[in-house]
């Protein structure tokens, strides 16, 4: 019984995170991008091989890029922050009294 001007997509009515093969895909999706960089880096390395320096460049370019793809597929999204609704009491200051010293 639905109409054919109704979306039946759910609607989002929580704040809960992606579930976890969303968060696995996105991350795998993120390593294979950041893995397929170094191919054309070390590509262009060669290319530029008569040019020392671009050659040096690309190459250091690509040494980290398997660091970094690791790193980044294996971090989690950032959570959100939260405030939490706390009871805060609200602080006097005591009143001070007049005291007397007495050396002796």
């Amino acid at each position: 019984m639905s109409s054919p001007d109704r979306n039946d997509t759910p609607v989002l009515i929580t704040e809960a995170a992606p579930s976890y093969e969303q968060q696995h895909a996105a991350r795998r999706k993120k390593y294979a991008i950041m893995m397929s960089l170094r191919f054309p880096c070390l590509i262009l390395a060669a290319l530029f091989a008569h040019t020392w320096w671009l050659a040096l460049f690309f190459i250091v370019l690509s040494v980290p890029l398997p660091w970094m793809a690791v790193l980044i597929a294996n971090d989690r999204p950032p959570r959100k922050t939260e405030k939490a609704n706390r009871y805060e009491v609200e602080r006097r200051a005591i009143a001070q009294k007049s005291t007397t010293i007495i050396d002796g």
